[in-house]
């Protein structure tokens, strides 16, 4: 396994990535949402990777959601990024992350690749997700508000 580390501009929110391959390319998807084309969303997950998140500040953490309300982005409420997305999908939470906000990981070994799921049915998006998207997440928090 392969640990790739990350954080939001600012590091209220930091995670570790641990890659089940150690192959020198890891595969991102460009999202074509309209959500993710205005943020740069450029994700990767991996069905036998694993995700730790750490927040420092959970009251500095938005979650957004849109469209078929599938998806959760965790968005840092200070600076802004997204670096990861969430998916409840029959009880279990899966996941994705976004290379942007990788730490140590050179844009050479990304090969990228653009994402439309547009029309894609929902059922169809669960189960792609289910496949495909990281199962074993683990969130801890820090702190759970500011006290001012």
């Amino acid at each position: 396994m392969r640990q790739i580390e990350g954080r939001c501009h600012c590091g209220n929110i930091q995670f570790k990535f641990l890659w089940p391959s150690l192959e020198a390319e890891i595969p991102v998807r460009v999202c074509g949402c309209s959500f993710c084309t205005r943020h740069n969303g450029t994700y990767t997950s991996h069905a036998n990777a694993r995700l730790t998140v750490e927040i420092a500040d959970k009251s500095l953490v938005n979650k957004y959601v849109f469209g078929t309300k599938t998806a959760e982005f965790h968005i840092c409420a200070r600076c802004g990024v997204v670096p990861f997305v969430t998916s409840k999908i029959d009880g279990h939470e899966y996941g994705v992350v976004n290379v942007n906000t990788f730490e140590n990981v050179r844009a050479l070994q990304l090969r990228s690749s653009v994402s439309d799921f547009e029309g894609e049915a929902l059922a169809d998006r669960l189960q792609r997700r289910k496949r495909t998207w990281i199962p074993d997440i683990t969130i801890s928090i820090a702190r759970e508000g500011r006290s001012d």
